[in-house]
């Protein structure tokens, strides 16, 4: 799997930067988590502060589009972002608790 910037915005008002991306990939379109910790590892971000908004791909095509927003900081991403968006990019504490207890 591999990540190719193709446009990518400072928005200061909220704090975050907002990135416009094409992931290319040869087997299935890959796990949202999976997009989430190569992009905080390529922007220079933690996991818990991208926000992925929307992934498209194309029937037949090996790539998939993507738009994410990068926040400064955890309360910032809580104070703008809608419900579903977090709750489906960040890892739920009590889901974890399940797992390793």
């Amino acid at each position: 799997m591999e990540i190719k910037v193709i446009e990518e915005k400072n928005n200061p008002l909220l704090k975050r930067r907002e990135v416009k991306f094409v992931v290319s990939h040869d087997g299935p379109t890959p796990s949202r988590k999976s997009i989430i910790d190569k992009i905080a590892a390529t922007m220079n971000s933690k996991v818990g502060l991208v926000m992925v908004d929307s992934l498209k791909s194309e029937f037949g095509k090996r790539e998939t589009i993507g738009y994410a927003k990068i926040y400064e900081n955890e309360e910032r991403a809580k104070e703008v972002e809608r419900a579903h968006v977090i709750e489906r990019n960040v890892p739920a504490p009590a889901a974890q608790a399940e797992e390793s207890g």
